[in-house]
């Protein structure tokens, strides 16, 4: 197995919120994403970690780590941290993504100004080309493909596939990069 995607991979992009968070997955290489905030399917060839603020004046708002993601499983809080069993969330749901060892990319993406991420999908030859946020955009061919991805693994999990491919998906997704007015253009033009 390659340590970075191939062309057609699915790439989860996840927020990183702490350096605690990103020694978990160093050291430990586990990630946890909430059930309430989770994505819809977690199955995805690898993750990329967007660092928030709290990485520093030099390491913020951009993603210089990605892992390959080899298991997850369904757990709570304090099964996770067995110190925090008093924690106000410590009985929530969460998935506890099991990753292999993190690998750095030859160039951090970076965002070209703040942006708030959670989570969202692209492609391992995007990741690999990019150089901000916005190179991780799906469009075109590539959008139809990854929606099928998306679609293939959901029905082996057993979700419904019934779903059609929205049109306006291109949209919503730009809407993590643009400015409320320009997307509210581009849905009346």
């Amino acid at each position: 197995m390659s340590r970075y995607p191939a062309e057609l991979d699915l790439v989860l992009v996840a927020i990183i919120p702490s350096l605690k968070d990103m020694e978990i997955a160093r050291l430990l290489g586990w990630y946890r994403v909430p059930i309430k905030s989770a994505p819809k399917l977690i199955s995805a060839d690898f993750i990329a970690f967007y660092q928030t603020g709290a990485f520093g004046e030099s390491q913020r708002w951009q993603i210089s780590q990605i892992a390959r993601i080899t298991g997850h499983e369904l757990t709570t809080r304090a099964s996770l941290f067995r110190d925090e069993l008093d924690h106000p969330r410590a009985s929530e749901e969460y998935y506890k993504i099991q990753l292999g060892p993190l690998q750095p990319l030859a160039q951090p993406i970076l965002a070209d100004r703040w942006r708030r991420v959670t989570f969202f999908y692209t492609t391992g030859g995007l990741l690999l080309r990019a150089k901000t946020l916005r190179d991780l955009i799906v469009s075109g061919e590539e959008k139809i493909l990854l929606w099928n991805t998306l679609r293939e693994r959901a029905e082996t999990q057993g979700y419904s596939s019934s779903v059609e491919l929205d049109t306006d998906w291109e949209v919503d997704w730009m809407a993590i990069f643009k400015d409320l007015d320009k997307i509210k253009k581009a849905k009346d033009g």
